[in-house]
């Protein structure tokens, strides 16, 4: 059996006095025992008593991560099984007794806010838009005039932008027509996905993150790899589908499908904008407005309709 699911709200109501020990009756040794916490795209390195139930993980998750935590939804705490090779429901009446990895996983989305873009919850992940991929890319001139607008948007709404560079020795900085002005990160990477350390360090420093916005190439790589690495963190992902391509269309249609399939919501750069302000009398409104005035290039995506 696995211990039943809780809501943060009423964990965080429990006394202090429950610290020192737990609803099984036991109580806990001033002996430390490291654990690795993890929750969405972030993993933090800390110590809990021996013999600490799981009250007090979730407590300690609290204190770690109270800031990114929506008190009001149930959440399971996991444990990393190495017999198993991935998490597992932490045991009923389980207690610490060696250095473990255990991860907060929401036990289910809130429908009624799936999808929603709010821009104080998200983040621009702007992929590997690289001066070699030009002749590559299909559609890549239309991308980049798609991609322009999302960056131009976001410092308009103050929204924090991440970019990364595929092996730039190699492949080239970002193309100079994507203004990069105000960008939280430019990082380079060989890795696939662009969730690296400096990325989760950097997802750590912006609180409440619950969105990212997701665009460049390829597809099928880098934009995919990035999309189920973060929603397999908790994290909700849009992908900008007319910012986005790979070098065959085949590639690039196929891992559309397969992602929304994933829960990985497809959308298009005016839907993201529009729904980013989400009203006339928004103060940026008739900024975002300029940008959008003219229609976004379809960068072949009508043909595959």
């Amino acid at each position: 059996m696995a211990e039943q699911p809780v809501c943060a709200a009423q964990v965080n109501s429990c006394p202090s006095s429950q610290s020192n020990s737990c609803s099984g009756g036991g109580s806990v040794s001033s002996t430390s025992v490291p654990v690795l916490f993890c929750f969405s795209v972030f993993a933090r390195p800390s110590s809990v008593p021996h013999g600490s139930c799981y009250e007090i993980l979730i407590q300690k998750f609290l204190s770690l991560y109270g800031d990114q935590i929506d008190m009001h939804r149930k959440f399971v705490v996991q444990l990393y099984a190495e017999e198993w090779g991935q998490y597992i429901d932490l045991p009923k009446g389980f207690l610490v007794s060696e250095r473990c990895k255990v991860r907060l996983v929401p036990l289910q989305i809130q429908l009624a806010t799936l999808g929603n873009l709010t821009p104080s919850t998200t983040v621009f992940f702007c992929c590997d838009m690289q001066e070699r991929f030009r002749p590559a890319i299909k559609y890549f001139g239309d991308i980049i005039s798609v991609g322009q607008r999302l960056l131009q948007g976001a410092r308009i709404l103050g929204i924090p932008v991440i970019v990364t560079e595929q092996y730039p020795k190699g492949l080239g900085s970002t193309v100079q027509e994507l203004d990069l002005t105000g960008v939280k990160l430019v990082v380079p990477k060989t890795k696939f996905s662009m969730v690296l350390p400096e990325v989760e360090a950097a997802l750590a420093e912006i609180p409440g993150v619950r969105s990212v916005v997701l665009f460049g190439v390829e597809t099928h790589v880098c934009i995919q790899q990035t999309a189920l690495d973060l929603v397999g963190r908790g994290v909700e992902v849009h992908i900008v589908a007319d910012a986005s391509s790979s070098r065959s269309m085949m590639d690039r249609m196929f891992a559309l499908e397969r992602l929304a399939r994933n829960g990985v919501i497809i959308t298009t750069s005016e839907a993201v904008l529009l729904q980013l302000v989400a009203d006339k009398d928004h103060p940026k409104f008739k900024e975002i407005q300029n940008i959008i005035k003219a229609s976004a290039p379809e960068s072949g995506l009508l043909s595959k309709v």
